[in-house]
């Protein structure tokens, strides 16, 4: 049988296209090697995030006595937090799985492999479609560092199913993974190391909204390596130990357990994109602002063709794909204006639009006004005073074109610069919207109070 469009992967991009496709009228089929979920749900966003649930409220209930009260002993215990994990995460699957099995579609279980631009071959069967979407997702990257696969490490998906707490954990990278992930290890009682090649963690931010970040690891008891080159991992008597350059001094850190927080790439092996004429550029599927590939016919979006890894983005992009696949004209475009970044740690971090680096690469003319959560009634009444709000405008006319928050429910502020973004408002059309008193909120009004008073620059 030939379909009229066939995704290839069934996450959270490959359900977006799947759905928005069929919604066309198409005939669709779904490829899924398994196990049905995807990424975010089994081993990606929902189950670090109950991780970190468990994690923050620890880390609270040790500071019980700065409000007055008297929590006792305390004490974290790893196997129910991923016994509480799995329910959920188990919950949440069934849903997307109930989704996949869905009429609308043709759900076909096992891995793809393309025999000819139209058609895949999955175990015995062949699947023949008119066009196709690729969501395949991203795997663990393997890093080439000298000594590192012979030492052993764990992966995200390893840390995720960890009963037991390892005594001391080296973290390798300085991404949203390694920060999270990290700081969870700490907080619940690891020793725990970071070792980041950048000058700052979290590199896709400006360093002023993620030095509050580093500088509460730090409080925390979590040793920050940053501006490194990792030169070797070994292991000796048990012990792993990384060795590496700062600056121009060497040193070591050794500890029970490597975390390899490395990033991701593409999972594109054994598809044989070769056969379709799907052109790959640095390990990712190449594709334009249409989401389709350099074969006319086939598409792309999620983490197998970037550039965000992100899963809202995954579902823009595979919307998209599934709307221009379906109608046979690729005439949606993608549009990453509202491109909204979060990180879960604590405090969270949170951004919309441009950082303050991208506009000066990109030369774009802006004003820009900070306010810290340290000087904010509601934050200092909430024990949570690091990180501060950061406004972008245009000059002229003060239309909004970024906002950027680190710092408590960071990313669920962030949401109401975006809506303001969406609709090209103005910080003075900011300023017209009520704010309750008092709220995490409100912060937001005064680095737009600052921008709609000062002259340009």
């Amino acid at each position: 049988m030939t379909y009229d469009v066939v995704v290839i992967g069934g996450g959270s991009a490959g359900y977006a296209a799947a759905q928005v496709a069929a919604g066309s009228g198409a005939n669709v089929a779904i490829v899924d090697r398994g196990p049905l979920g995807g990424l975010c749900i089994l081993r990606g966003c929902m189950p670090s995030k109950t991780l970190l649930r468990s994690s923050d409220l620890f880390a609270l209930m040790k500071r019980a006595n700065e409000f007055g009260l008297n929590a006792g002993d305390i004490y974290p215990d790893l196997a129910a937090v991923n016994d509480r994990k799995r329910a959920l995460v188990d919950e949440f699957a069934e849903y997307r799985i109930q989704q996949l099995c869905s009429p609308r579609f043709t759900l076909i279980r096992g891995p793809a492999r393309f025999e000819s631009p139209n058609s895949v071959r999955v175990g015995a069967e062949r699947v023949s479609g008119r066009r196709f979407v690729i969501t395949v997702g991203s795997a663990v990257s393997r890093i080439p560092v000298p000594g590192l696969e012979e030492t052993g490490y764990l992966t995200s998906d390893d840390v995720l199913e960890l009963r037991e707490l390892p005594e001391s954990v080296i973290v390798l990278g300085g991404g949203a993974v390694a920060a999270e992930l990290g700081q969870f290890l700490c907080r619940m009682g690891s020793e725990t190391a970071l070792i980041q090649r950048s000058r700052q963690l979290l590199s896709g931010f400006d360093a002023d909204m993620v030095l509050p970040v580093e500088t509460r690891l730090k409080e925390e008891g979590m040793q920050v390596y940053t501006g490194t080159r990792l030169q070797s991992v070994s292991r000796t008597g048990g012990r792993a130990t990384a060795r590496f350059l700062q600056g121009n001094e060497n040193r070591t850190v050794t500890a029970d357990v490597v975390f390899n927080a490395l990033g991701r790439t593409p999972d594109l092996a054994g598809l044989a994109l070769e056969r379709a004429g799907v052109e790959v550029r640095d390990g990712r599927i190449t594709a334009n602002d249409r989401m389709q590939t350099s074969a006319e016919h086939i598409y792309a979006a999620g983490d197998c063709v970037g550039p965000y890894e992100i899963v809202h983005i995954a579902v823009l992009q595979g919307e998209v794909a599934g709307h221009n696949a379906a109608c046979g004209e690729p005439g949606k475009i993608i549009d990453y204006r509202l491109r909204t970044s979060v990180v879960f740690t604590d405090p969270q971090v949170a951004s919309v639009g441009p950082t303050e680096r991208e506009c000066r690469e990109q030369r774009i003319a802006y004003r820009s006004a900070e306010y810290p959560f340290s000087d904010h009634g509601k934050s200092m009444v909430m024990g949570e005073t690091h990180g501060a709000v950061k406004l972008m405008c245009l000059p002229e006319s003060g239309e909004l074109i970024a906002g950027h928050i680190t710092g408590p429910d960071a990313s669920e502020l962030i949401h109401e610069l975006a809506a303001v973004i969406y609709y090209r408002g103005t910080v003075f059309d900011l300023l017209q919207i009520p704010h309750y008193h008092p709220t995490l909120a409100e912060i937001i009004t005064y680095p737009a109070e600052e921008l709609a008073g000062i002259p340009d620059r």
